[in-house]
């Protein structure tokens, strides 16, 4: 059974890509945010504020979508993304 997952698509005031990620991630929903990922074209901001979660398949997903995506992490996440070195790939902003 995946673990709940909720991911909300949208537009920044400026017209970027927003996609808001709620729940936890991890190898159960992964699918679900590499596919929400590869159909937004561009640059794309990812809210993980409302992340509780994320797992080593979660990193893995957002890996690939390093060069286009910002990140909006939580103080939890923020160690997470760090270490992963995903944090030296992306712009990651703290809450």
């Amino acid at each position: 059974m995946p673990t709940p997952l909720t991911l909300t698509s949208g537009r920044r005031p400026d017209g970027t890509a927003l996609l808001t990620a709620v729940g936890e991630i991890d190898m159960s929903n992964t699918h679900d945010l590499a596919a929400a990922l590869a159909g937004t074209p561009g640059p794309l901001v990812l809210d993980l504020t409302g992340v509780e979660y994320l797992d080593s398949a979660g990193l893995s997903a957002l890996f690939p979508h390093a060069d286009r995506i910002e990140l909006i992490a939580n103080p939890l996440l923020q160690p997470v993304l760090t270490i992963s070195g995903l944090a030296s790939l992306t712009t990651v902003h703290g809450t």
